[in-house]
């Protein structure tokens, strides 16, 4: 009914960068969704960018990935100072630490328990955005992030929240299949410690 996603998930690793793999700007309608997904034109004069939540260019594992992360089904309506900002500077933090920590799994989306109006055919406006890092292994450690629909210039240490408060808001349980007392202490956790955020 919000015409986008509630969550994306993937990982990422150095596995996800292609030189050789440009971004191919294909954005269209996702043919399986069968209830029909938000087309371009839907955002036409809306004042909103097509903001990927899985990043484009960490989909760039081969020319497939790379086109179908323009599907609509992985877009939500961002700012422009949102979506070519902070967002942005989230996601390059997320691929160095990926990067520096042998790969970790996210899971973002829009928080559609708070919105900001619709645009084209009924597309919900979300007010606000998360996004949850999960490194695995001896030491696993997760992260959480929690941003307005809007430009800023704060460090992105100031967005971070627990996951357990991001569960909260999104109505939503990530990583459910850990052991629940690994899940909880994780969720729980505020601290960048180990991060590079």
């Amino acid at each position: 009914k919000d015409e986008q996603p509630e969550w994306v998930a993937y990982k990422v690793s150095s596995n996800n960068y292609n030189k050789r793999i440009s971004r191919t700007n294909d954005y269209r309608e996702d043919p399986f969704v069968k209830t029909k997904s938000a087309s371009p034109n839907d955002y036409h004069g809306s004042g909103y960018d097509m903001g990927h939540l899985a990043p484009a260019h960490a989909m760039a594992y081969n020319y497939t990935s790379m086109s179908e992360s323009f599907y609509l089904s992985n877009i939500s309506p961002q700012k422009a100072s949102f979506n070519r900002g902070i967002w942005s500077n989230l996601e390059d933090k997320v691929r160095e630490n990926a990067l520096n920590l042998g790969g970790v799994y996210v899971v973002t989306g829009p928080v559609l328990s708070n919105t900001c109006g619709t645009i084209g055919g009924g597309i919900t406006v979300p007010c606000s955005f998360y996004k949850v890092i999960f490194k695995e292994g001896s030491s696993p450690k997760m992260i959480g992030f929690l941003l307005s629909n809007s430009g800023s210039s704060l460090p992105l240490k100031n967005f971070i929240v627990s996951v357990d408060e991001i569960e909260k808001l999104t109505n939503l349980d990530f990583f459910s299949s850990l052991p629940d007392d690994v899940e909880g202490s994780l969720e729980a956790n505020k601290s960048p410690l180990g991060w590079s955020f």
